[in-house]
Order: C-alpha cells, then sequence, then structure tokens
C-alpha cells in the first residue's frame, strides 16, 4: 500500500483591480495514493495586508502558503485527514448498495 501523496493547488484568485489585492483564494487539495483519489475544493478569505506583493509577482507556492497559514496547521491536517479516510473508504469498503435477489455480475 503506496502512501497518500496530497497536492495543494489555486484555482482561482479574486482581487481588487486598483491594487492587486488579493482577497478570495479558491483552492483544491488532492490526494492520491497510486491506486485511488479524492479530492476537495474550497475558498477561503483574506484580509488586507500592511504590505501588498504585486499581483504579477504572486506563485502558486506563495498563495498556498497564504491558505495554509489562514487554515492553520489543524485544519490543514483536518482537510489531509478528511481526504484520507475516503481513500481508505474506497480501499475497504464499509458500505455497499445493492438487493441480494439481483444477479451479480461475474
Amino acid at each position: 500500500m503506496a502512501d497518500t501523496v496530497f497536492t495543494w493547488a489555486i484555482a482561482n484568485l479574486e482581487r481588487e483591480t486598483a491594487d492587486g489585492f488579493v482577497f478570495v483564494a479558491h483552492d483544491t487539495v488532492k490526494a492520491n495514493d497510486g491506486t485511488y483519489s479524492a479530492g476537495a475544493y474550497g475558498s477561503l478569505g483574506f484580509e488586507r495586508p500592511d504590505n501588498l506583493i504585486p499581483f504579477a509577482d504572486l506563485t502558486e507556492e506563495i498563495v498556498i502558503g497564504w491558505v495554509k497559514d489562514q487554515f492553520g496547521a489543524e485544519k490543514v491536517a483536518e482537510i489531509e485527514a478528511a481526504l484520507q479516510s475516503q481513500i481508505d473508504e474506497q480501499r475497504n469498503p464499509t458500505k455497499a448498495a445493492g438487493v441480494p435477489w439481483a444477479a451479480v455480475a461475474a
């Protein structure tokens, strides 16, 4: 069983056109263990900082850092744990659907 890899990304940013202040980041988190995968999407708002980084100078890594800092380590761990639970459920299902009288395809 492979370790799960979590990949954080920024899907989009919302900013003020006057000065480039980013006030919302739309983020995705993907989890993949090589066989199974799960994902989450979220949006997070920011308060105006004292020192703005010019919009053109932003990188995805900078904004992911903002998102993770805003969430805090505990929430980041909670999000990743929830995705891990989804992968664990795919790997070893605890629930199923169907009726017992229907023929099961081989």
